[in-house]
């Protein structure tokens, strides 16, 4: 089992900034691909952002395209996802997820709890215009 904590949300303006950090209970995350998404109230879940195992392919939505940024700090078990120049559009709780991989240095926004079985309880992004 591997255990996720997301944290970092809160309440910010039209513009403000916030850092999502996703820490695993284990260093078996480093054979992870990791993957954030959110779900905004009565929407379904979208994929926002992964990375891979390796850290060298990251995929972003096209929402979110040049205002985040995804990155993972090995030594710490975390993945953490920089968010600026945030939309009231952006408001929904964010989860991370991670899925181990056989060998392929890739991931996916795609939500498919196959590729991702594990996921954090999530944390609340509000952004007020």
């Amino acid at each position: 089992q591997l255990d996720l904590v997301e944290s970092g949300g809160g309440l910010v303006h039209a513009g403000g900034s916030l850092r999502l950090s996703c820490t695993a209970s284990d260093s078996i995350l480093d054979g992870f691909r990791v993957g954030w998404f959110r779900q905004a109230p009565g929407k379904e879940r979208e994929g926002v952002s992964c990375i891979s195992h390796s850290g060298m392919t990251t995929i972003y939505s096209d929402s979110v395209k040049g205002r985040f940024t995804i990155s993972r700090d090995y030594a710490k078990n975390t993945v953490t996802l920089q968010m600026t120049d945030l939309k009231p559009e952006d408001t929904a709780v964010y989860y991370c997820a991670a899925g181990w991989v056989v060998s392929l240095d890739t991931c996916t926004i795609v939500p498919d709890t196959g590729r991702y079985p594990y996921w954090g309880q999530g944390t609340q992004v509000t952004v007020s215009s």
